[in-house]
């Protein structure tokens, strides 16, 4: 579990996050959402280290990142994995190469064993088939995929993901969402998915936070934007009128059947 109390950030005299607190939960897919300069990537950053808050805490189940030494910080870093929003995959490393990454870094393993925990996470994703490849010679969907293999090579508890659907197809982002759903549970990760696609927020949004100018507006999951009365929230989600449609209807079932509301 991570938790931010009273988190602060500003730059200069320029406050980007204003007093945001929440828990993000264990085995569970937590989203960070809002528009573009809201604040969420910033709020991302700090969580992970890239930047320090101005004031409050950054809890990993009950240590405190922020007041940790360099040392500490290092170590806890090695508890958690990376999905960039670009993969940014090495493009002179193979695919197998690209995940032991990771593991010739931190890990104790020989090679050997290193190897075969590599094949281990190609095959969680289903690419063992690409390990000799390059990854100028796989797609974008399949570059992600490496992405998450090398990010659960150290088997994280904290799972960090940049825009993991950026770049890619409906089909393709909705393989990604179903593999970094079905990794949290497997592994009982904390997940945190930084996030503009409404397909993965409606999908697989457990525990969603949405950010509007710096603050914590909602806080809530995919089943509670369906009756949401925050028009900030909504503005935001149900901006395509195909969305407003099927909000409308779902408003409609609910009201014609109560008893068969989401949960």
């Amino acid at each position: 579990m991570i938790e931010i109390k009273n988190l602060y950030k500003a730059f200069e005299d320029k406050e980007v996050l204003h007093d945001i607190s929440a828990i993000f939960e264990n085995g569970k897919t937590n989203l960070i959402i809002g528009q573009s300069g809201s604040g969420k990537t910033v709020l991302m950053k700090n969580l992970v280290g890239l930047l320090d808050p101005t004031s409050g805490q950054v809890l990993y189940d009950g240590r405190d990142f922020v007041a940790m030494s360099k040392h500490e910080k290092i170590m806890l870093r090695r508890e958690m994995g990376m999905i960039f929003q670009n993969a940014a995959l090495f493009d002179s490393l193979s695919v197998l190469e690209n995940v032991m990454f990771p593991l010739d870094m931190f890990s104790e393993m020989n090679y050997r064993d290193r190897v075969k925990r590599a094949r281990e996470c190609l095959d969680r994703v289903n690419l063992v088939d690409a390990e000799q490849k390059y990854p100028g010679e796989i797609s974008g969907g399949m570059q992600k995929r490496v992405a998450i293999a090398r990010a659960i090579a150290l088997n994280p508890q904290y799972l960090f993901c940049d825009e993991p659907n950026s770049g890619l197809d409906p089909k393709t982002s909705l393989v990604i969402d179903e593999l970094l759903s079905s990794i949290t549970k497997e592994y009982n990760t904390t997940t945190i998915i930084n996030t503009h696609d409404m397909n993965s927020v409606m999908g697989i949004g457990e525990n969603i936070i949405f950010i509007y100018k710096g603050e914590k507006d909602w806080q809530g999951c995919s089943a509670d934007i369906m009756g949401s009365t925050n028009k900030r929230l909504t503005d935001f989600i149900f901006a395509s009128d195909l969305l407003k449609e099927m909000r409308t209807v779902v408003n409609e079932q609910h009201h014609q059947h109560p008893g068969n509301a989401p949960a």
